[in-house]
């Protein structure tokens, strides 16, 4: 059987959702009684659709997940990942601005897991040369997170442990 990471660390913009939350939506957000999640003008806010079902498929592979952001909207991504009952796959949330470097020496501090046995997915080539250098297994997300790349990542990460 293939070896999972020890953790699976994820972008949020653009990334599990289509947009900026910092610039691009207006929060603070609420769900509606149809369940509907809108921000303060009344703007639909959705997920990438396969986002739950990753993080499901996570779940069940018992791999731990952690969210690693460099939004200033600190408190409007939490919401979201409450309001979308995501909030309850992630271990540990990196939200904040800065490198996402200092976002995974967190999260090794706080986990134990090396960068070796991480995984992380992000829209930004930036941020995926940062955090490779750390040695981390890194995914570019291209049109949001789809269960087919996660099955790409956890397949390249794979082969970078059967490489050792």
């Amino acid at each position: 059987m293939a070896q999972f990471p020890k953790l699976a660390v994820f972008d949020l913009d653009y990334t599990l959702w289509p947009f900026w939350v910092d610039t691009h939506v207006d929060p603070p957000f609420h769900k509606s009684s149809d369940g509907t999640i809108r921000d303060r003008r009344g703007q639909t806010i959705l997920l990438y659709p396969e986002v739950p079902e990753v993080l499901e498929r996570l779940q069940i592979a018992k791999v731990p997940v952690a969210a690693a952001s460099r939004t200033g909207e600190i408190e409007g991504a939490n919401q979201l990942l409450k309001l979308f009952d995501l909030a309850r796959h992630f271990v540990h949330r990196e939200i904040y601005p800065g490198s996402k470097v200092t976002h995974f020496e967190r999260l090794q501090q706080k986990t134990g897991v090396p960068f070796s046995q991480m995984i992380f997915f992000d829209d930004e080539r930036r941020n995926i040369s940062d955090v490779s250098q750390l040695g981390v297994t890194c995914i570019h997300v291209q049109n949001g997170m789809t269960l087919q790349t996660l099955t790409e990542g956890l397949e390249a990460f794979a082969k970078t442990q059967a490489g050792h």
